[in-house]
């Protein structure tokens, strides 16, 4: 008996510590290897006095010439402090304003946002990519996938969330690892309820339904029903053009409509894939909520006339059209709740959960290809980086040369 109640116990122990992301997350995200510098730290060096340098480009800016991009990578290479990433932002910028701006290096980038990470300004880098538009910081997929998971490690979904987002508004979500890692972080932020504003719901909607489009597995339809849903309750509440503006989103009514269809998906189809039960009652305490918010606004509609056209100033027929069919819309979801929970496709695991299992099965190989691919660039950024250092001495040379041929003639001129 106390053998059999022993056995018991250590089941239901080897379950929580399969299931709680709390106690073993760090095992389930990026390994050593992934996150490991030794290859980034051991390539070719190119020595720099950040004072020098920093002289030279703020003399070559006062003479409105243009500062290589050769210069900045090599301030960001040298950073050795925490003041100095300070320093490396104010010349990220200032090169993203010059006529140089479209050359940053992707090893520049990368650079950037791994100092950042050595010295302790993972808000900087965060920064530097919500801003990409004033410092030209657009990471590739593999530097996404380290800036995300550091937040994660930290416990900080939100900002891991404010990644995935620039992630999503750049649309690459191509490698599995990125997937994984973003519906890692969107699972555990969702799963705390956060107060969010319209333009949260927004982009953190867009960031469910994109990334969970690319998983075709519970966690990602799960994603796609919770990402549809928020992306409707901002159409219902704000309109149509209040959804899709500086979104990569579809531009048309209706994203409740799909919202259900994802449910009807999830009913019709065979094998494991289901919908969690905690992303289907968060849609219909939202469907609820969208309700009784309609019901409350037509009963005061008289009273606040004036208001409510001023609120209503953006929404087009279009819109009120499709805010019509939301009666149509709680229906027809409770009758698919219900047929989803008759036919056991509504999964008891929580969606942070359901993330949480997806990452610790999956995640390792999705790393591999990655490796494979970032031990091959760098070695090429390295003989690019070469190449621009030959140009940029024969550049030089060449300068100097016809600095000689120019004060020769001059003297010529002046004899003669």
């Amino acid at each position: 008996m106390a053998a059999s109640i022993w056995k018991r116990c250590v089941t239901a122990s080897v379950k929580v510590k399969c299931l709680s992301p709390s106690l073993s997350a760090r095992r389930w995200l990026l390994s050593t290897a992934y996150t490991d510098t030794k290859v980034w730290e051991a390539r070719e060096k190119d020595p720099q006095n950040l004072a020098l340098l920093a002289t030279t480009m703020d003399r070559t800016y006062d003479r409105n010439l243009p500062v290589s991009s050769l210069s900045v990578s090599r301030f960001v290479d040298n950073i050795s402090s925490r003041e100095e990433i300070d320093q490396a932002e104010y010349y990220l910028y200032k090169f993203r304003h010059s006529p140089n701006c479209w050359y940053l290096r992707d090893w520049t980038i990368h650079s950037w946002i791994r100092q950042c990470l050595k010295y302790g300004a993972k808000e900087k880098a965060l920064h530097t990519v919500k801003n990409k538009v004033q410092y030209g910081i657009f990471p590739d997929d593999f530097t996404f996938n380290l800036l995300i998971d550091s937040y994660i490690k930290d416990g900080d979904f939100k900002s891991a969330c404010s990644v995935v987002e620039e992630v999503m508004l750049q649309e690459a979500f191509d490698l599995p690892s990125t997937q994984i890692l973003s519906l890692y972080a969107l699972a555990g932020y969702q799963a705390t309820r956060p107060p969010l504003t319209v333009s949260e719901e927004r982009a953190l909607g867009a960031s469910l339904l994109l990334c969970g489009l690319q998983q075709d597995n519970t966690v990602g339809l799960s994603a796609q029903l919770l990402g549809n849903a928020l992306l409707g309750k901002v159409e219902m509440l704000e309109g149509i053009h209040a959804v899709f503006r500086g979104m990569p989103l579809f531009w048309g009514h209706g994203y409740l409509g799909r919202a259900l269809a994802v449910t009807e998906r999830a009913a019709a189809a065979s094998g494991d894939v289901k919908l969690t039960k905690d992303a289907v009652d968060y849609v219909n305490d939202l469907l609820q909520e969208l309700s009784s918010t309609s019901d409350s606004d037509s009963s005061g509609a008289e009273s606040a006339g004036e208001e409510k056209e001023k609120k209503d100033d953006h929404v087009d027929e279009a819109d009120q059209a499709e805010r019509a069919k939301l009666p149509q819309y709680v229906t027809r979801f409770k009758e698919l709740s219900s047929q989803l929970e008759s036919e056991g496709k509504v999964d008891s695991t929580s969606f942070q959960d359901s993330a949480s299992a997806l990452a610790l099965q999956n995640l390792a190989a999705a790393e591999k290809p990655d490796l494979e691919r970032y031990l091959s660039r760098v070695p090429a950024w390295e003989a690019e980086n070469r190449q621009l250092i030959v140009r940029e001495k024969e550049m030089r040379k060449k300068a100097e040369q016809e600095k000689k041929e120019r004060l020769a003639a001059k003297a010529a001129a002046q004899q003669a």
